[in-house]
């Protein structure tokens, strides 16, 4: 086993891959970012700078052949992570692939095929595995504070995603419920100590922002589970007023409420405003809410931390990308019943030439008799 904190090297260069660099400063013992790799012009150089960052490369591929590299983080566009994680596999270094895993459920077979082969860890960035107030909310279901379980709420909603990609539906492969309800299906999965998804059904809609994009900026999903339960995921591009995610929990005997902003923000009025107050917020003059120690309330520099020591075979990876792949089947069988407008049973198969989850449902039968009235 190596020795001293791990290497890490770092895909990207915007909103995902500056969240990554700040949290493995925030726990620096376990891991150190010494690369960051990004084509854009500038991007790299400048993140590297603001976090003392050593080595900066255009072509990930170049940063690879880097020794000294032990894991390294994807946060580029959805339609991406399959060639790099294979691409990383290869190198021999471990992977941590923010979500979603894949832009389909045959990368994401791939992806873990690919790690196996090579001897290499296939870690899932989710980290509301990680969040300490949801962990909490965990802690006491799992205790019987609750008794059985058998409704769990988890939304995430703000006005829209920081990046252009995101907006392409061929970079991307689905709007809000592919860029949200990933970590409501995840959570819901995992809050459920991983009962089987057996049935999907999902409304959703482009309400807001028809101008920009293709995919949907508002979705509600409704997961039935093996052990009983239900899991109600709402996603939106459409909230306005920045950032609001939570978590409802009810069982037979108890109930719990947390919201992830609310219980760690500063109710504040400005009449003039001042800088940042959380993830999403478009202005902070009149009534706000700026959190403080917003990434450890998220959970993401115990996420990494933990993806660290995994590296280093201290501990067990608790999301990995069989996870991913159990979100990835859930996010297509949600596409395929907004487009149908029925429930959907999982085990899923989508049809052949499907290229991406939103297809099942730009091309379903449900939308085509919604336009048409």
């Amino acid at each position: 086993m190596a020795d001293g904190r791990v290497k890490v090297g770092i895909i990207g260069s915007q909103f995902q891959a500056d969240i990554h660099a700040a949290s493995f400063q925030i726990m620096p013992h376990e891991a150190e970012v010494v690369a960051i790799a990004s084509p854009t012009p500038g991007n790299a150089a400048a993140l590297a700078k603001r976090f003392g960052i050593p080595r900066v490369f255009t072509d990930y591929r170049e940063m690879l052949k880097e020794r000294d590299i032990e894991m390294v983080t994807i946060a580029a566009p959805n339609s991406l992570h399959a060639q790099m994680t294979k691409d990383i596999a290869a190198a021999g270094k471990h992977i941590v692939c923010e979500k979603p895993l894949a832009m389909t459920i045959a990368e994401g077979e791939e992806m873990i095929a690919v790690a196996k082969q090579h001897g290499v860890l296939l870690m899932y960035g989710e980290e509301l595995f990680f969040t300490p107030k949801y962990l909490k909310a965990k802690e006491m279901a799992d205790a019987g504070a609750f008794g059985k379980v058998y409704l769990v709420k988890q939304s995430e909603k703000h006005f829209g995603p920081h990046s252009p990609w995101f907006w392409d539906v061929n970079r991307s492969g689905g709007g809000a419920f592919m860029d949200l309800g990933c970590h409501g299906i995840a959570f819901c999965y995992f809050f459920l100590g991983r009962s089987p998804i057996k049935s999907v059904y999902c409304q959703m809609g482009t309400y807001v922002h028809g101008d920009k994009t293709k995919a949907e900026d508002d979705s509600l999903c409704i997961l039935e589970f093996a052990n009983g339960a239900l899991g109600l995921i709402e996603n939106s591009w459409a909230r306005r007023g920045g950032m609001d995610d939570r978590i409802e929990v009810f069982g037979e005997a108890g109930v719990t409420y947390a919201n992830l902003h609310m219980g760690n923000a500063l109710p504040t009025f400005s009449e003039n405003g001042y800088g940042y107050a959380v993830e999403k917020a478009p202005s902070t003059k009149g009534w706000t809410y700026p959190v403080f120690e917003e990434l450890w309330n998220y959970g993401t520099p115990q996420e990494l931390a933990h993806f660290a020591r995994c590296a280093r075979g201290k501990e067990t990876p608790q999301a990995t990308g069989e996870d991913g792949l159990v979100v990835m089947h859930a996010l297509y069988a949600g596409y395929a019943s907004a487009g149908e407008g029925r429930k959907i049973l999982l085990p899923y198969q989508p049809p052949p030439g499907v290229k991406k989850p939103i297809d099942l449902w730009l091309n379903g039968p449900a939308r085509a008799q919604a336009a048409q009235r």
